[in-house]
């Protein structure tokens, strides 16, 4: 196989702290591989260092001549005032710069022969990338390609970037976090995508299905070494566990003969400047092996939760809409003790109007609400921390309590507090911005849990979090004595810790499905399978029952018309509809706003069944 990359003594310092020293390892053409490391250990620093973008203390990266790459940071810089078309066209990709001479020899410019410009747009393909590009940006959900970048939000440029990445189908691809900002259906999308394309891939990701499916080769960066498993994350759980077993064996027997080289070093001292002298320089070698730290740092996850009676959340026919748009219509349900739910819907169905709603953050338009006198909510939202730029570690920990209870009369400070959540002495006196996106997460997870909550509500916890934290977390979570409500995107966390979800469906209504994610979406793929197929059978009795009317099967001129006109305004009024959608869903807009769009969309889908209808009818002549 062609190397397409070789890192060679790649060496990385975060002021005296090494990130990584003298990495070597190599990436060769079609495999799949992902970067695992904790939460500060340097994997984007890593990958920006593989690319240029950051410089190594010592090493070389040697990327193979002529192929193309495709990098996605976790930070794309993008140009503001771009429509997104234009910001997916502002690339130095070959059939790119093959598009805009074709468009400028048409325009008249004398820079480009019309008939050159025609033959390379034959020989590249490109006369269907403008498809290509629609095809990929409506499967990431940015379905209005005349927006400006700076018009969007944080995750939609995330999506815009990625796609910009994928569109170019690089030789080599290269992603950090590809899965944040995505939601299941686009995950899952990335999923075969990826799977099937053709490109070299080095990615870093949390998300452990994901990773198991696309990848067939691991990289773990532990200890500022890189070890290689050679198989998918099932493979590297196995062997990971092995190499440690292994490790722990060889430090022991290094520690046994250690204490007899020590013995042999006190009772022969004349030895030092004889024969012997090998084992004398061989002490120092073996003192390192055997000093070696066995008990590898997790964090420790041990708060316990206030005390819950017996009456938990008791709802009563609780509804929400805003104007015209139903968000929850009539649900109720009494919460028992120790659940954990998994919350799953669409974007912009209600997931965070839900979570508000049982929090009180937002009033609801009917029913009632019922709250225990023990329940005490831990609310880990989506936006994560907020702090000032001079804020220190510590000082966003000591704003809250001084001392945390542990329970029976235990108390940790807020600085033994941090140690168990691996923030050592030096990062505590940093400041926040300093973290990685990791750290900030885990820091935020701290403040949630240190004020002893018993019904955690957890919006998209699992971003930036590293796999070993979230194993952490989850096994946290599996045996926390209170209870849990997840929305997360990790289909793995929601299979481990969910015992049955609320799953939102049309006009607000909400199902109690039994079960983890995995068995509801096997459920629903079924569901929505069967009702695809009685609309083809009964579409096609109808057509079968429908009278044939003499010269009456035939499109008229001004119907061919209508077909083609139909056709484009159902594809703006579905635009329009995800635009409306999207914008009722961004949280931005003040009430006045937010009845002006629910009208407007309300009307927008009434126009476009209509239309719909209209178009079925039209079809169905020859």
């Amino acid at each position: 196989m062609i190397p397409y990359l070789q890192v060679e003594g790649l060496t990385r310092y975060w002021g005296e702290v090494a990130l990584f020293e003298d990495l070597n390892f190599t990436i060769a053409q079609g495999q799949k591989v992902a970067l695992i490391a904790r939460n500060g250990a340097g994997k984007t620093t890593l990958l920006d260092t593989i690319m240029g973008k950051d410089l190594p203390d010592d090493g070389k990266v040697i990327f193979t001549n002529d192929i193309t790459i495709g990098y996605l940071n976790q930070n794309p810089v993008q140009t503001q005032h771009f429509t997104v078309m234009e910001e997916v066209y502002n690339s130095t990709s070959e059939i790119v710069q093959v598009i805009r001479e074709y468009e400028e020899a048409i325009e008249g410019s004398e820079k480009y022969d019309l008939q050159e410009a025609t033959e390379k747009m034959d020989l590249l393909n490109a006369w269907d990338f403008e498809l290509k590009i629609k095809q990929i940006l409506s499967q990431l959900k940015i379905t209005n390609f005349d927006q400006l970048i700076g018009e969007l939000s944080g995750g939609q440029q995330k999506r815009v970037a990625l796609a910009n990445v994928l569109i170019n189908e690089p030789d080599f691809l290269i992603l950090d976090e590809p899965t944040n900002h995505l939601d299941l259906d686009m995950i899952e999308w990335l999923e075969e995508y990826l799977k099937k394309m053709k490109s070299t891939l080095f990615m870093v990701t949390h998300d452990r299905y994901f990773l198991d499916r696309v990848c067939n080769e691991i990289l773990e960066l532990d200890n500022n070494t890189i070890y290689r498993y050679k198989g998918n994350y099932s493979y590297f759980i196995e062997k990971r566990a092995i190499r440690q077993d292994n490790l722990r064996a060889e430090v022991e027997k290094a520690r046994n003969l250690m204490r007899t080289e020590q013995e042999w070093m006190r009772r022969m001292p004349k030895a030092r400047s004889t024969k012997a002298k090998y084992r004398v320089d061989s002490f120092a070698d073996l003192k390192a092996k055997a000093s070696q730290n066995l008990n590898e740092t997790e964090l420790a996850l041990n708060i316990k939760a206030s005390r819950l009676g017996k009456k938990i959340i008791d709802i009563y026919h609780l509804s929400k809409s805003f104007g015209d748009l139903k968000v929850l219509n009539d649900f109720s349900y009494k919460f028992a003790p120790f659940e954990k739910i998994g919350i799953v819907g669409d974007n912009g169905t209600g997931k965070s109007t839900f979570l508000n709603l049982i929090t009180g953050a937002i009033p609801a338009d009917s029913g009632k609400l019922e709250i225990g006198e023990t329940v005490k909510f831990g609310y880990y939202r989506q936006d994560g921390i907020q702090f000032s730029p001079e804020d220190k570690v510590l000082d966003v920990v000591q704003d809250i309590a001084e001392f945390i209870d542990l329970g029976k009369g235990n108390q940790w400070s807020a600085s033994q507090l941090l140690t168990h959540f691996l923030f050592s002495y030096d990062i505590q006196h940093a400041q926040v911005e300093k973290l990685s996106g990791g750290e900030k997460r885990r820091l935020y997870l701290c403040t949630v849990l240190m004020q002893n909550p018993n019904f955690l509500i957890l919006d998209e916890p699992t971003n930036d979090l590293d796999i070993m934290t979230l194993n952490v977390l989850e096994d946290y979570l599996q045996n926390f004595n209170g209870c849990v409500l997840i929305v997360s995107h990790d289909r793995y966390f929601m299979d481990k810790i969910v015992e049955h979800v609320f799953a939102f469906e049309e006009e607000g209504n909400m199902k109690n499905f039994p079960g983890n994610y995995s068995i509801y979406r096997q459920y629903k793929d079924e569901k929505d399978k069967a009702e695809r197929q009685v609309m083809l059978a009964e579409k096609k009795e109808t057509v079968q029952e429908k009278p044939k009317q003499k010269n009456n099967n035939k499109l008229t001129f001004n119907e061919k018309r209508e077909f083609e006109l139909l056709e484009k305004e159902i594809e703006e009024l579905e635009t329009e509809k995800s635009e409306l959608e999207t914008a009722m869903n961004s949280g931005e807009l003040n009430h006045e706003l937010l009845l002006e769009k629910s009208k407007r969309f309300n009307e927008a889908k009434d126009l476009l069944d209509e239309k719909e209808l209209r178009w079925l009818e039209l079809s169905e002549k020859d």
